[in-house]
């Protein structure tokens, strides 16, 4: 187990020297990765507007509700919509910054390089296949209530294949971002890009407060607080 870890640790399985892979086939693969990126930052931040278009609405019926004795199942299921559309059409956009949950018991203790490899690694073997997997049988799901022209069973509710489309919409973006993902470690592993998961620490409240407090003193041309913060 522990020379399986050295080996993963050390990009032995992904060990190449940095034209390994050639310049052409990885520049092109990186700007693929580039490509892929920007669509999902694009969509990730107009979908965020979607959280503010359903607590809209879920305000707005809810003040019906109360001040009127009027509710309707509409209003109720296209919040339901805009979420789902959310938390799908933003998975892409959550791997692309790395804020997806990790369960790090073995990675934490390895290198960034080895990191990289087992990302590679659960990318193609695990990832991948799921996500084609989703959209395929969703495609079906979505196609069929498309044909049929699928509506809701409450009174008054909506149309349902808008919905069932976020699904394969959102995993496909998914899949693409994971594509992406994976040439960045492969690039990283071959010596060719820097580390896609390192990030330059953000400064906390403290900091942030200290740092504000500094320039205003030097604004003011009073001398600097000589206490720390913790």
């Amino acid at each position: 187990m522990r020379a399986a870890v050295a080996l993963v640790d050390n990009g032995a399985l992904f060990e190449h020297s940095p034209k390994a892979f050639g310049d052409e086939p990885l520049n092109s693969l990186l700007a693929l990765s580039r490509a892929i990126d920007a669509l999902n930052e694009r969509v990730g931040r107009t979908v965020l507007w979607l959280v503010l278009a359903s607590t809209l609405i879920s305000a707005g019926n809810a003040t019906v509700r109360k001040a009127f004795s009027m509710s309707s199942n509409a209003l109720l299921e296209i919040q339901w919509y805009l979420y789902a559309a959310v938390f799908v059409l933003a998975a892409g956009y959550t791997l692309l910054n790395n804020e997806h949950v990790r369960i790090d018991v073995l990675s934490g203790r390895l290198s960034p390089r080895g990191r990289a490899v087992i990302d590679i690694l659960g990318a193609i073997f695990f990832l991948l296949p799921f996500v084609v997997l989703v959209v395929v049988l969703s495609w079906q799901f979505f196609w069929n209530g498309f044909v049929s022209g699928e509506m809701s069973s409450n009174a008054g509710g909506l149309i349902r294949w808008p919905v069932y489309l976020v699904v394969p919409v959102g995993f496909t973006l998914l899949g693409l971002q994971g594509v992406s993902e994976t040439i960045k470690r492969i690039a990283f592993v071959a010596g060719r890009a820097p580390d896609p998961t390192a990030r330059q620490p953000e400064p906390g409240a403290e900091e942030a407060l200290a740092e504000s407090v500094r320039e205003q003193q030097a604004d003011d041309g009073s001398p600097p607080s000589s206490g720390g913060t913790r």
